[in-house]
């Protein structure tokens, strides 16, 4: 390493979401003159993260296990990361990393650090009684570590902002709102509707809390109506989630010809090409969706549950329509109302790709992110 530039760490759980979410600003940050790395577990993706000149450090995580003996260990494995690659800064992505690896900055006197939280997640939107008796205890645990004098915490929405702040969890001059992790424009372009019948994609991970149930519900009502279009899922099962939708009830759905199951994919750009409506009817306590801001940017039409983070992005009777969250019902009376009216569609899809455009572009909001660590670097960041 070249002792002479900063040294950023990024700690997340998996080196896909890595790649998926966060390489562009990593590499924006080494344009800087930072030297980068990256503490995830190690599966798809790590090819990329060489590629790009990058630090891969290998940190076994379990992102479902409670099991404290396990949370202590990881604690202790994210300390030795910091340890061998000494960063100036660490930039911790979603609750759970910023909790155990703040934890880990305690033990190493690593002082400065960037908490991403993209949304509150499962604790806080489920009604499970895990959910239920996790809920005051990540609070507590919250409110004696993010708020540090060298920490700056990003939220994606207001509501977070707002529940982070009202809460007495971190001050509001350590607190700032980013919308995301930003999207390629380039990559993510306007394009024409495909022909046929209306097709509306739901992307996301398989997991309740995003409306999986009410989607499959929506389409069987739309079905029973007559309505002409079809509903498909693009997104794995997520087997480490409390929450996740096994793959046999996947294939089962499939086999009934309710939804299409389209599993991973890859070739975002693509799916969007061949469809017309996307959809997200969560209510996970989302940051703001990226497959919806993606989505937008592509000219799509958007739908979904009036929630936290989804307000962000689909502005109701602007850019898509908004309906009550759980409600298979509403979702199904938005479907068929956009599935009927091409011109709406249009509408809607050109208002999302102006608002991605001014909001949501990587380019932007890797500018900002770069503000903050100019702030907390100071002298150390690179000149010119």
């Amino acid at each position: 390493m070249n002792a002479s530039k900063p040294r950023v760490l990024f700690v997340i759980t998996e080196s896909w979401y890595f790649t998926g979410h966060w390489l562009g600003l990593a590499q924006a940050l080494q344009h800087a003159g930072c030297e980068v790395g990256v503490a995830c577990r190690v599966s798809k993706g790590a090819e990329e993260i060489a590629a790009a000149g990058l630090t891969l450090i290998p940190l076994e995580m379990d992102r479902r296990s409670l099991n404290p003996f396990h949370l202590m260990a990881v604690v202790f494995r994210i300390a030795g990361a910091y340890r061998s690659f000494r960063p100036d800064i660490v930039h911790h992505v979603a609750l759970k990393t910023a909790l155990l690896g703040s934890l880990a900055a305690r033990l190493t006197g690593t002082r400065r650090i960037i908490q991403a939280i993209a949304g509150m997640g499962y604790v806080f939107a489920s009604n499970a009684p895990r959910a239920r008796l996790l809920r005051p205890l990540v609070l507590i645990a919250m409110r004696l570590l993010l708020d540090r004098a060298g920490n700056r915490t990003i939220v994606q929405n207001d509501d977070d902002r707002a529940a982070l702040e009202d809460g007495g969890i971190v001050a509001p001059e350590r607190l700032l709102v980013l919308p995301g992790v930003g999207v390629d424009l380039a990559r993510f372009h306007p394009m024409p509707e495909p022909t046929g019948p209306p097709r509306a994609v739901l992307v996301s991970r398989m997991i309740r809390e995003k409306g999986i149930f009410e989607t499959v519900e929506a389409a069987r009502l739309l079905k029973a109506r007559g309505i002409d279009i079809r509903i498909a899922l693009a997104g794995g099962s997520d087997a480490e989630s409390p929450s996740a939708i096994p793959q046999e009830t996947l294939d089962a759905w499939a086999r009934q010809g309710d939804v299409e199951v389209l599993g991973h994919v890859d070739d975002v750009p693509h799916l969007w090409a061949e469809s017309h409506i996307a959809l997200l009817p969560s209510y996970y306590r989302e940051g703001v969706p990226h497959s919806l801001i993606e989505a937008a940017a592509c000219t799509r039409p958007l739908i979904a549950a009036d929630g936290p983070g989804l307000r962000d992005i689909v502005r109701d009777g602007e850019t898509g329509l908004l309906v009550p969250p759980r409600d298979a019902a509403a979702l199904a009376d938005a479907l068929e109302r956009l599935a009927g009216d091409p011109a709406l569609r249009r509408r809607f899809g050109e208002a999302g790709r102006r608002l991605a455009e001014q909001r949501f572009g990587a380019e932007v909001i890797n500018a900002k992110t770069l503000g903050v660590y100019r702030e907390l670097l100071g002298e150390n960041w690179p000149a010119g």
